[in-house]
């Protein structure tokens, strides 16, 4: 969009480049420039247009594009144009991913360079490795508390160990997802360190105050994320003599926002990353980027308009790499990280659907659907160029933040319905045999969250203690069962490592002092291989989970129904225990896949031809797509056995 008054001060910035950025072959780099600077400077100007500095901000902010558009490697700039002509390349059905610490699926990079071939065994073509930057020895938040934006972990190997295994996953087609903190660095990172030094540049960065003031405004609206470990919003730093806001824990210090420099400090290491190979980058804790009194400091506006900011710059640098929205918030919040009033992406293209996964726990311990249809009727619609993260587990924990008003809607009363998840998750509830274990209670309003890997919240674990093989059989069933949502929903699966073998809980951290207040590290296990090289051995727990989610992945891939362009309807079929979908294919809507999954312990069974009229699934013979077999039928009546799943054509 041609507007005079950016366009003169973007000729004026051109005109002040740098002789040896000038120097370059910047082409495809303008065109860019020319089509986002209106944006960008508006974005900028709404931020921070107030400010005596803003044209010197600006211009840093150009120059820093430009910089990285010249060290970007002419193969990642070929991938852009690529991407650029095939703009939906994301929604397919082909992409499958995998999250997983580096360290803890292998030893190391260079060890998990040689496993690559389990990616490609398994089906997986989109692996996100854990974050891996630079942390201190202790307070490390699992990776999230950086001290080194630029530098990789000593215990994870190298730069030049990543830069390898980045090539080996583009060689075979496989998308590399890193990590960027976006919200807070370590207290021991070179900004930080410098303010704790007196540098009032460097303070600037975070949010510092000489008293309680402020600090005291604030809290009356914040709320706290982990109040059993960091209670408070806000840490006495002794060396300074002042406070700083630590919304996570007193040892990641919140990065100032307000200030453009940090801005600018962010874009450049997300380029930086984009450069060294990152197909993806998932941006942490993007709702707290903004803070303001008054509020809870989650969802401003201003965090909307930072992403787009970031966003646009990364389109004229690298408009090859998508961002996840690492956002897990309220389903009317979340919608908003794809960008609103837009049909393209604005923010991020990705999201999680924390919403699913958590509606899904609701249903293994309810044994019906009855919450899950009625939070996903309450799940707005997506952008058109925008998708889903689903998945069933990931290295966090599982939050139950349901709606209340959805609670309600299916007769359950709130707050009783949650405490019964976290009693039938932390094995208190009397039929239960879930392992779960609780995760930042919070006594002030009782909330609690529930750690635990998913073969040990499903019941694996204790079945296998026991012996019993008919729950082993039906904990197996109920693992390919909730995979079976998460491959057919629309979006891209996100398989969480170990998930597909049955790891189970490692309950290892409670002998490491820094990890031994965090149930969270009970799922962040370390694989073990002997048990992996099981799924090669018919007839274990191994063989069929990884089997049977690897034929899962092989099917998902054929079906073009299951790309993800809002083509999903969902069906109310009367019976509380049966989540029941439809997915069309976008170009031929007639070829359709019905998706039918039973979370009860005994058969159902659903009439077809109740619901022939609502999608016109007509035909006489039915078949499972995953399974290749006519499943059984009695007339138009569809028998579903106990926590199976069927993905139906009549084709």
């Amino acid at each position: 969009m041609y507007e005079q008054v950016s366009h003169s001060l973007l000729n004026e910035i051109l005109t002040d480049l740098k002789p040896n950025i000038l120097a370059q072959d910047l082409s495809h780099f303008y065109t860019r420039l020319g089509a986002n600077f209106y944006s960008i400077y508006s974005l900028f100007n709404t931020l921070y247009g107030k400010r005596d500095d803003f044209k010197q901000q600006m211009h840093k902010l150009v120059e820093t594009m430009a910089r990285q558009y010249i060290q970007r490697p002419p193969h990642l700039k070929q991938s852009d144009v690529e991407r650029e002509n095939d703009h939906n390349w994301f929604l397919s059905q082909e992409w499958v991913g995998m999250a997983l610490y580096a360290d803890g699926f292998a030893e190391d990079l260079p060890d998990l360079l040689q496993r690559v071939h389990y990616f490609l065994e398994l089906g997986v073509n989109m692996v996100h490795l854990m974050p891996m930057m630079l942390c201190p020895a202790g307070a490390r938040d699992g990776g999230y508390a950086v001290s080194d934006f630029r530098h990789i972990d000593p215990r994870f190997g190298t730069l030049e160990d990543l830069q390898k295994l980045t090539a080996a996953f583009h060689k075979h087609d496989i998308l590399l997802t890193l990590d960027v903190v976006l919200n807070h660095t370590s207290d021991e990172h070179e900004w930080a360190q410098r303010a704790r030094e007196g540098d009032s540049k460097y303070q600037d960065y975070y949010y510092i105050f000489a008293n309680r003031e402020v600090p005291d405004m604030f809290e009356v609206t914040m709320p706290e994320v982990f109040p059993e470990t960091s209670s408070g919003n806000f840490t006495w730093d002794e060396s300074m003599g002042k406070w700083v806001m630590t919304v996570f824990n007193d040892f990641q210090w919140d990065l100032n926002y307000s200030n453009p420099a940090v801005l600018i400090e962010m874009v450049d290491v997300i380029l930086y990353w984009a450069n060294k190979g990152a197909d993806i980058l998932r941006l942490d804790a993007v709702a707290f980027l903004w803070k303001k009194i008054g509020s809870i400091c989650q969802n401003e506006r201003e965090a909307h308009l930072l992403l787009q900011l970031m966003k646009d710059c990364c389109q004229v640098t690298a408009p090859g790499v998508l961002f996840i929205a690492e956002a897990i918030v309220a389903p009317v919040e979340i919608i908003k990280y794809f960008g609103e009033d837009a049909i393209n992406a604005k923010e991020c293209e990705i999201a999680y659907n924390a919403s699913l996964m958590a509606l899904l726990w609701d249903a293994v311990a309810t044994k019906n659907a009855k919450l899950l249809a009625q939070g996903i009727k309450s799940l707005p619609d997506k952008l058109e160029r925008a998708t889903w993260l689903n998945y069933v587990r990931c290295h966090d924990d599982i939050g139950l933040g349901f709606d209340d008003n959805d609670i309600r809607a299916v007769d359950y009363e709130p707050y009783a319905h949650r405490q019964f998840l976290i009693d039938y998750y932390t094995g208190i509830y009397n039929d239960s045999t879930s392992l779960g274990l609780p995760f930042g209670h919070n006594d002030k309003t009782g909330d609690t969250r529930i750690s635990g890997s998913l073969a040990s919240l499903i019941g694996l674990e204790a079945a296998l203690h026991f012996g019993d093989q008919s729950e082993i059989d039906d904990a197996i069933k109920m693992i390919l069962l909730l995979h079976g949502i998460i491959l057919s929903f629309g979006g891209i699966p996100l398989l969480y490592y170990g998930d597909e073998i049955g790891t189970l809980n490692d309950n290892s951290y409670l002998q490491d002092p820094a990890k031994a207040n965090d149930s969270r590290w009970a799922h962040r296990p370390r694989i073990n291989w002997e048990k992996a090289a099981l799924r090669n051995t018919p007839g274990t727990v191994e063989n069929k989970l990884f089997s049977g989610l690897k034929k899962m992945i092989a099917v998902r891939k054929e079906i073009a129904a299951f790309a993800d362009f809002n083509n999903r309807v969902l069906l109310d079929v009367g019976n509380p225990h049966l989540f029941v979908f439809a997915r069309f294919e976008q170009n031929f809507p007639t070829n359709r896949v019905l998706v039918v999954a039973n979370f009860d312990s005994a058969p159902q069974h659903l009439n077809l031809e109740d619901i022939a009229h609502k999608i016109h699934f007509h035909g006489d013979v039915i078949r499972d797509l995953y399974s290749g077999e006519t499943p059984a039928m009695f007339n138009d009546e569809l028998v579903v056995p106990p926590y199976q799943f069927y993905w139906l054509t009549n084709k």
